[in-house]
């Protein structure tokens, strides 16, 4: 069966994400196949998640968000800002809004150059983990800002790194199991600002951006390096992402996520559902 669907690209800092509207409830697609085909970056549209606006009866729409790989992706920092940017465009909510997503309503602020998203109070702190990762001893903290993620310091030039390896190891550590984590390595550049590199899951490389683990590691340098708000994270796009909370050591609260969310383009696709594919309209 060939369903033809309306699209919208969007990017958060660099996290690149496919954004359907389906809040008139009128698009039957699998979630995740259709996620899987559309984010792939050689056969179709190419993002890392995909996006999807539902209708809410308690907020002004709801947002269910997938990994790359079609698995359920938990809540999304960049994607929400970059939904909400969408929803002020399309005149489904005001530059002020509040959208539903995983049972928690977010509230953001649109404006013409960044977008706000207040985000969860953060939960499970642990401020060092003595781990064994391919033979060798690191310290790790781990905190869940909506999405687990695990967080290396260290003072190493980030570009060494081998990202990939090193961040599949950590995220498959069995100390995480049985649904492994996000994983970011950050190194301070000043008082109040950070380099980070990160490794999503789902995504299972690495990615430009991380809005959930650019707020876990700014909680992470305010405990580890007395950082304090907002913390200014640069992360692996060149652009810089802030992050705002209060309180301090696994205490903390009103923590919200500032930076560039933009609208790329839109198109219409064929999404044929067996084998799941895009086509080209004809």
């Amino acid at each position: 069966m060939r369903i033809p669907i309306t699209f919208t690209k969007a990017s958060g800092a660099g996290n690149d994400f496919v954004i359907l509207n389906n809040i008139r409830g009128d698009i039957a697609v699998d979630y995740p196949a259709f996620a899987r085909v559309a984010c792939d970056r050689h056969f179709g549209i190419g993002g890392d998640g995909l996006l999807v606006v539902e209708k809410s009866t308690i907020a002004d729409f709801a947002m269910r968000y997938f990994n790359a790989d079609g698995s359920w992706g938990g809540m999304c920092g960049n994607g929400g800002r970059c939904i909400a940017r969408y929803a002020h465009v399309g005149g489904i909510a005001g530059a002020r809004q509040r959208f539903e997503a995983l049972g928690h309503i977010y509230e953001a602020e649109v404006g013409s150059a960044t977008v706000r998203l207040h985000m969860k109070d953060p939960v499970a702190y642990r401020d060092v983990i003595p781990l064994d990762v391919s033979g060798s001893s690191l310290l790790v903290s781990f905190v869940d800002t909506g999405a687990p993620h695990a967080v290396v310091v260290g003072e190493a030039v980030l570009e060494s790194i081998d990202v990939t390896a090193l961040g599949r190891a950590l995220r498959e550590h069995p100390h995480f199991r049985p649904d492994g984590t996000n994983v970011n390595f950050i190194r301070k550049r000043g008082d109040s600002s950070v380099q980070l590199r990160t490794y999503e899951r789902g995504v299972e490389a690495e990615t430009l951006a991380c809005g959930t683990g650019s707020v876990a590691s700014a909680l992470v340098a305010s405990d580890r390096c007395g950082m304090k708000s907002p913390v200014r994270v640069l992360v692996k796009s060149g652009e810089e992402l802030i992050v705002h909370f209060r309180g301090t050591k696994g205490d903390w609260s009103d923590v919200s996520l500032e930076g560039s969310a933009h609208l790329l383009f839109s198109g219409n696709l064929v999404f044929q559902t067996d084998p799941p594919s895009l086509q080209l309209p004809s």
